[in-house]
């Protein structure tokens, strides 16, 4: 018997919808220990592929038995072999087409909200791997801001809704994934913008992103505003747009802060992000809804699949922006540190333009959960 291809988009509604879903994932140990799908009402089992060779007689009875198992590996074909053998002993089973590395690559798009004047502002869900990605439409132009490396999804969804894409943006020089924004600029003749000061070793041309230097997309009352915000690396920088959301890229998170230690200075940095998250942030308004280039776990989700929240109540409930003591601060943000990032130096030379790597070597550099935050 043949088993049931699920797709990435599949599971994305599951996880949205927050509907059930048991995952046997047969990968090795630290491949699923390290990352795997999350969902609040997902439930897993980790039996290694090479113990299934021979049958799966052994697990069937730690397998739900009334509903469908979803079989997941690093790239489709195992789960496809452990899947059919399910089946014929009797138990419900698809797999995950693509595996991970699917996963790894699924892109959403969910409408934040509507602009003045008919503009419309769109956060894209990179739900394996914690990516959040903008674009700006306004008058049937667009701007793009930290997209990833797959570009024909932001294209395509420009022309389907009839919008030129103007102008690209990266927040700040990525660690943690390859940025996909001096490619779209290339394929669509969009202007790419990069803060200066974390574009030093760039060795490609880009229009410098400062403080003050606004840029218009489409009708002239919405613009999008950088605000200079250093911390988690020196070039870091925010965004208003429309006097009502934030774009804080990897300084601010839903449940936690930036951290400062990419580019081996966090010593150096700690000081930045503070004034960052304890000084100009707080002195906008409350009522800012904060987007962030990431989320960190699947409780940031809202309702709809998006990730965002007030200012104002980030400012109340966020543990990283209610350190008051200076030192305390600075040690939690240096010596509580999770593992860097997946190949992030490789990365770093990849989005500075200084290596080229192909498409499946930046599959494998970019594999594996996003490490951007302190915990």
């Amino acid at each position: 018997m043949n088993s049931r291809p699920v797709t990435a988009a599949e599971i994305t509604k599951k996880v949205f919808d927050k509907e059930n879903l048991f995952i046997l994932d047969v990968r090795n140990e630290d491949a699923y220990s390290d990352w795997k799908i999350e969902g609040e009402n997902f439930k897993h089992l980790n039996v290694p592929y090479f113990e299934l060779i021979e049958g799966v007689e052994d697990i069937l009875d730690q397998l739900p038995k009334n509903e469908e198992i979803l079989v997941v590996c690093a790239k489709e074909g195992a789960s496809i072999m452990v899947a059919d053998m399910l089946n014929e002993a009797g138990i419900a089973a698809g797999y995950l087409t693509g595996g991970m590395k699917t996963w790894s690559e699924h892109l959403e798009p969910v409408k934040v909200g509507d602009l003045k004047d008919g503009g419309e502002l769109y956060q894209f869900v990179r739900i394996g791997k914690g990516c959040l990605s903008y674009m700006v439409v306004s008058n049937k132009e667009a701007a793009i801001i930290d997209a990833t490396r797959m570009t024909d999804i932001y294209v395509d969804f420009a022309k389907k809704i009839g919008a030129e894409i103007k102008h690209v943006f990266d927040t700040h020089l990525h660690a943690d994934h390859i940025s996909g924004g001096r490619k779209i600029a290339e394929l669509t003749g969009a202007t790419y913008w990069l803060p200066p000061k974390d574009a030093e070793e760039v060795v490609f041309e880009y229009s410098a992103l400062e403080d003050g230097n606004d840029v218009t997309i489409g009708n002239t009352t919405i613009t999008i505003q950088p605000l200079y915000s250093p911390g988690h690396t020196i070039g870091s920088t925010s965004f208003v747009i429309d006097e009502k959301y934030l774009l804080t890229g990897d300084i601010l998170f839903i449940d936690s802060i930036g951290r400062p230690d990419l580019a081996g200075l966090a010593a150096d940095w700690v000081g930045d992000l503070r004034e960052t998250l304890y000084n100009r942030y707080r002195k906008l308004s409350d009522e800012l809804i904060v987007l962030p280039a990431h989320f960190m776990i699947i409780d940031e989700l809202n309702e709809d699949g998006s990730v965002s929240r007030k200012l104002g109540t980030l400012l109340e409930e966020n543990h990283g922006l209610n350190i008051e003591d200076e030192a305390k601060f600075r040690s939690m943000v240096t010596e509580n540190l999770p593992p860097q990032p997946n190949s992030y130096q490789e990365i770093r030379e990849t989005n500075m333009g200084k290596i080229n790597p192909d498409n499946d070597k930046q599959r494998e550099m970019e594999i594996g959960p996003n490490r951007c935050a302190v915990r």
